[in-house]
């Protein structure tokens, strides 16, 4: 007969000792679980991607209702435990709801702390623990605004980030010198704020918040100088409690947290403890792999193992904002026994500082590079002596003993109990084990069943290298996605094979690549097309069969089958005759809608297909030439006035916007490229949500890169400074150069930076002055084939059978 179970909590805390116990004593107990929230298990720490629009909630889920199902779990949503009787050994529920107990575990975690200020309890002033909190904070950044975070710790700073992504103006208030004192020292914390402050996000450090203001809704913050700044929301960030209310009133021993034992029990023995809400010799963790741990052992005592021990943890920091590597670990205080080992490379913006003492790491923290913080980790905890490795120890695991090694070595030289992934407690050995018990052999399968880089996704590598390690061949070959049915190459195996076989024809390729198919697809067509285009751009003619509609007609399909035309004009700037011009072609085609877009243009929708050359001669007579919105390749370089007009302006945006755009127009890129140049920080431009951005400072050019603000809203990432104009173009022209050759068709430069590392993308336009020569030079010999209007072709006469009326349009035309 199975023992009860009650489960106070469901939280992750409490969903790893479940996972652990049926793993462990599958079927030894009937469970059942009480949960304040009106949900399933899900990621806590992932809130932030979900704030910032880069996870959706079904993206963070742990448990779903088939794994509660599954195990025969009662779960009571929304209904919150009031009262623990343990005479009766039974628990309570605030709605009436009970359940009787054999063994109690509470997991209660934590509460919010909240400033004791005037004005904290005004609506609009919101906490950051749940999915709720999200919710709220969300539906004010749908309004726009502005935002004051309270507090410069981890929640406060994904907090920031993830409102200043979603468009709200954001100021960070920390009552410390710098930003999370507790896991930096002052020279990352440094970093941490710079890098804030040029995404935009106003940081305010020894800043003490005195009052909230508003009457019936936050309005504004006033700090304890007299400075009042205006706020439409306020999210206190400055700290949580161990939640032991509900112990403490059922006679449970309690100080700050509920008191545990290294066996997890409470001062009842039939009542265990796991999570945030817990004591343990003198210690509360608010960080998840101490709360994994806890969890592994709980789950062994309720399973009978009696000598399941937890002795504490050394815990590890990682920030998740995207675009910020930070990582840091143990004690980095200062003393007169220890000893730093400091790298700064001020050009790649990286930091990094190990603390030595005896010898053994007690500290480390990490920042722009943090690859070997699991390594580092690692030491600390296993209190390794360092001493043959400290000529080269800051370099990272690779140079052990003095030269590179190859990375799965390195992670082949990593113990079993080594952390892969920080986000979900998941050990090497954990990861060897599923793959091998499991015939596991695509990092999909290892995702599913260890979770391991299923959160935030910064351990992928890591993961990558432990398959490597574990099946060789088998993985390298498993992990090849295709380009499609047609083929089992991927994208970078078809390029790679172009250039070195000097393919030079869709039909040369699809023959010597042994395409399954004589013509190709959909998908692969238009892709090789492109890559063609790119590898031969003097050579190869364009195909222009092997495009989508919108592209072969050089305008926007819309939903009622006409279409939207969107001429260029160079950085934002237009004047009376091509306004006439516009007008004219307007109210002679009796198009319907004339729209200002997103990237100062003017868009002429509901245009007849047949009318579409007409239109085009009547918009090239006025010198106008299309602004390729239907392409993959450059759409629009967004400026502000600069200092032509603005008094803040630092640079000529507006004439860098329009020398960058008429540089670079009409070059084909994997996916649509979008530029934005603004005339000083307060980035009018909004050049930091662009695939390549330009932030004018008194000292020269901030190029930002990698961003998106569509259905991903991602902000960019620094790739350098440069002082001059000249410089600043050959940059961006490189970074799209390069961007050109490695990018995936159809993927985004963000996702492409993603893949291949930013970090080896700076190598290769910032740090390599021969190499970002060359990609510009490759850049500008492609354009020379590039740079023609194809309004102006169509126009000469060239493919009119294109242009015939909707009713001879098929539906196939339509779908592509």
């Amino acid at each position: 007969m199975p023992k009860k179970l009650v489960v106070i909590g469901n939280g992750m805390a409490a969903g790893r000792a479940l996972e652990e116990l049926f793993e462990r004593a599958p079927g030894a107990y009937e469970v059942t679980i009480f949960g304040a929230e009106p949900r399933v298990n899900y990621n806590r720490i992932m809130l932030s991607p979900v704030l910032s629009g880069e996870k959706a909630y079904e993206d963070i889920l742990i448990h779903d209702d088939a794994w509660y199902e599954t195990h025969g779990i009662t779960l009571h949503r929304g209904k919150q435990v009031v009262e623990i009787d343990r005479q009766a050994k039974r628990v309570v529920a605030a709605d009436g709801t009970t359940a009787e107990y054999d063994q109690l575990l509470v997991a209660t975690g934590s509460m919010p702390f909240v400033v004791p200020i005037p004005g904290a309890t005004l609506p609009g002033v919101v906490t950051y623990r749940d999915l709720d909190d999200v919710d709220k904070m969300l539906e004010a950044a749908g309004k726009g605004g502005h935002a004051v975070v309270i507090g410069g710790g981890l929640l406060g700073l994904e907090a920031a980030a993830g409102l200043q992504a979603r468009g709200m103006e954001v100021t960070v208030l920390h009552l410390m010198p710098t930003l999370m004192e507790r896991q930096l020292d002052p020279s990352a914390g440094y970093l941490l704020q710079k890098a804030f402050e040029d995404r935009g996000i106003a940081v305010r450090c020894k800043a003490n918040t005195h009052a909230i203001l508003g009457d019936t809704q936050v309005t504004g913050v006033r700090l304890d100088d007299g400075t009042e700044l205006p706020a439409d929301i306020v999210v206190m960030a400055v700290g949580i409690r161990p939640n032991a209310v509900l112990a403490k009133e059922a006679g449970l021993e309690t100080n700050r947290g509920v008191l545990v034992g290294d066996d997890m029990r409470t001062s009842d023995p039939d009542v265990f403890s796991v999570g945030e809400c817990v004591e343990h010799r003198g210690h509360c963790y608010g960080l998840v792999a101490p709360l994994y741990e806890m969890a592994k052992v709980v789950a062994a005592q309720l399973a009978g193992d009696e000598t399941a021990a937890y002795t504490g943890s050394v815990t590890a920091t990682k920030l998740k904002v995207t675009g910020i590597d930070l990582f840091s670990a143990g004690d980095f205080g200062e003393a007169k026994d220890r000893q730093d080992i400091v790298l700064r490379d001020a050009a790649r913006g990286v930091y990094k500082r190990l603390v030595l003492k005896d010898n053994r790491i007690v500290g480390a923290v990490l920042y722009g590079e943090t690859g070997d913080g699991s390594w580092f980790f690692d030491l600390l905890r296993k209190e390794a002596d360092v001493a043959e490795l400290r000529d080269t120890l800051i370099f990272g695991q690779s140079y052990v003993g003095g030269a590179p090694l190859d990375p799965t070595a390195a992670v082949a030289a990593l113990p079993d109990d080594a952390e892969i992934c920080g986000c979900n407690g998941v050990c090497k050995g954990k990861i060897v084990q599923a793959i091998t018990d499991k015939g596991l052999s695509s990092l999909t399968e290892v995702r599913a069943h260890t979770k391991a880089s299923a959160s935030c996704g910064t351990c992928t590598g890591l993961v990558e290298q432990v398959m490597t390690l574990t099946l060789g061949d088998k993985f390298a070959k498993s992990t090849v996605e295709p380009m499609c049915a047609c083929t089992d190459l991927g994208h970078d195996d078809v390029r790679r094979l172009i250039r070195a076989a000097g393919l030079k024809s869709i039909p040369a390729i699809m023959q010597e690549l042994g395409w399954k198919t004589s013509c190709g697809c959909a998908k692969c067509r238009p892709a090789l097309n492109y890559y063609l285009l790119c590898d031969w751009p003097e050579e190869y003619k364009d195909d222009g069969r092997s495009r989508f509609i919108n592209e072969r007609v050089h305008a926007n399909i819309q939903k009622d089958g006409t279409y939207s035309v969107v001429p260029r004009m160079w950085g934002g700037l237009t004047n009376p005759r091509e306004l006439r011009a516009i007008a004219d072609v307007a109210e002679r085609y009796n198009i319907p809608t004339v729209k200002v877009t997103g990237g100062q243009r003017i868009d002429l929708l509901g245009v007849r297909k047949e009318d579409l050359p007409a239109v085009w001669a009547d918009l090239n007579d006025a010198g106008m030439v299309s602004g390729h919105a239907y392409a993959k390749g450059l759409r629009t370089v967004k400026t502000c006035v600069g200092t032509d007009w603005c008094r803040f302006g630092t640079q000529d945006s507006t004439g860098l916007g329009v020398k960058i755009e008429k540089f670079m127009w009409g070059s084909w890129t994997p996916a649509k490229v979008k530029m934005g140049v603004s005339g000083c920080p307060r980035n009018c431009a909004e050049a930091t949500c662009k695939d390549v951005g330009v932030i004018c400072v008194d000292s020269g050019y901030e190029i930002h890169f990698a961003g998106a603000a569509g259905l991903h809203i991602k902000g960019t990432q620094v790739l350098c400074k440069v002082p001059e104009e000249d410089e600043c173009i050959e940059v961006i022209a490189a970074l799209t150069q390069l961007y050109r050759e490695q990018g995936h068709y159809l993927e985004r430069m963000y996702k492409w930076a993603d893949r291949v590392g930013v970090e080896s993308i700076r190598a290769a336009v910032v740090d390599d002055l021969e190499k970002r020569r060359a990609l510009y030079e490759r850049f500008v010999i492609s354009q020379r084939s590039a740079q023609v209007d194809p309004w102006a072709e169509r126009v000469a006469g060239r493919d009119a059978h294109e242009f015939r009326p909707m009713a001879n349009f098929t539906l196939a035309e339509a779908a592509e």
